[in-house]
Order: structure tokens, then sequence, then C-alpha cells
């Protein structure tokens, strides 16, 4: 479907993420979903018409247990608005270490189920939205910052996410870099072949050690 198709959005927001927008600042989403999947097409005329028809059909193919079209602007921005407000709901529940891994388009449902996993493991809410269109997540774990074992218990979590994207294949970074907070998996992601050749060529430019240092090399 990805070959002929473009949507201008999609979207996706996880069960505890829906439940998190519908506590803080309730839409009428349903609190039982698995995932809501927001798709918009911005087409023109009678290909606009076509392309929601082939996503329609993929979504009721892959299982949906509900699917709902609208050309009505406004209630398009209602669920639009359900997503923007994800951060600010989730935020609402106390403090934040925001993930940003990512998988093939076809693993999003592992990578999901991973993450649930990791939450349940750890005793730890973790809220996922998603640009599902190209695997990019945002686990979002939330703890108490009073309580040493509540972050000791979401910093677990957050290492043990980024190992679970590695082995799907995916990245443990799909959009804001690695930095200091994520440069211990980078080895496991990149393999110390690479992470070599890439410390020979900072030295190389940086002989001094002076750019960014303590950052990842």
């Amino acid at each position: 479907m990805r070959r002929t198709l473009r949507p201008s959005m999609m979207e996706l927001m996880d069960r505890a993420t829906i439940n998190a927008v519908e506590d803080h600042a309730p839409r009428g989403l349903d609190r039982t979903a698995g995932a809501l999947l927001l798709v918009q097409s911005d087409a023109p005329g009678e290909a606009r018409v076509a392309e929601i028809a082939v996503v329609e059909a993929a979504c009721v193919a892959a299982g949906a247990s509900e699917v709902v079209l609208t050309d009505d602007p406004a209630e398009g921005e209602m669920f639009v608005e359900a997503r923007r407000m994800a951060f600010p709901a989730i935020e609402a529940r106390g403090a934040l270490l925001l993930e940003d891994v990512g998988a093939a388009v076809p693993l999003l449902p592992d990578l999901l189920a991973a993450v649930a996993g990791i939450a349940a493991l750890h005793d730890v809410e973790i809220p996922t939205v998603a640009h599902a269109g190209d695997g990019n997540t945002h686990p979002i774990i939330v703890y108490d910052p009073a309580d040493p074992a509540s972050e000791r218990r979401a910093r677990a979590a957050f290492d043990d996410i980024l190992q679970a994207a590695i082995a799907l294949g995916g990245t443990i970074t799909g959009e804001h870099g690695v930095g200091r907070t994520k440069k211990s998996a980078l080895p496991d992601q990149l393999g110390e072949d690479v992470m070599a050749l890439t410390r020979r060529i900072k030295d190389a430019l940086d002989p001094a050690g002076i750019l960014n240092p303590g950052a990842v090399l």
C-alpha cells in the first residue's frame, strides 16, 4: 500500500495514551481500544476518496474493530486535537522519560507489544504515540521524581525499550539523536567495528577532544 499511497498524516495512540487523554480532557475516545490510528489524506477530489477507500479496506483487513470516515473538517479536527493533546495529558501524570525508538512499519505491533511488556515488568506507565507512517514511536515513561525507586524502574524500562528496538532490527532514535542518555546502547546498535571507525573519524577531526566532549564519543 505504501508504494502507491502517501497519506498526509498517519498517527497512532495506544490504549494508555487514549486513557491519558480521556482523563485529562475527555474527547469521547474508546478507552477499551487497543490503539487509535489517525489517517488523513490531502489528495485532490476523487483521488482522496480512492485513497481513503484503500486505507479503510486495509484497516478492515487488519482486523480493526471500528473504522470511522469523515470529510467534515470540524469532526476531523476533533480527532487531530486528541492526538495533539497526548503530550500535555501525559505530562500531567508525572515526570517523563521520552523515547523515540523506531522499527520497520510491519513490526510496529511487535514494538508496541514489547513496550507494554516492559511497562508491566517494571511497574511503570508507558503511553506510546507514533508517527505510524514511518515506524517512529514515542514511548513516554511516567515516573514520580520524588520516589527514587520509581525513577530507577523508569530508567530500567528506558534501557529495555532501547534493547527491544535493536532486537527488532530498528533504531534507538528515530528523530532526536543519541546524546548522553542513549549512548550506552549505541554500540549494541552499530557494532564495535562501526564504533571504532566513528571514533577514528572523530579523532581525525577533533584531535584535541574539544568538540562536544562526553556526549557520545
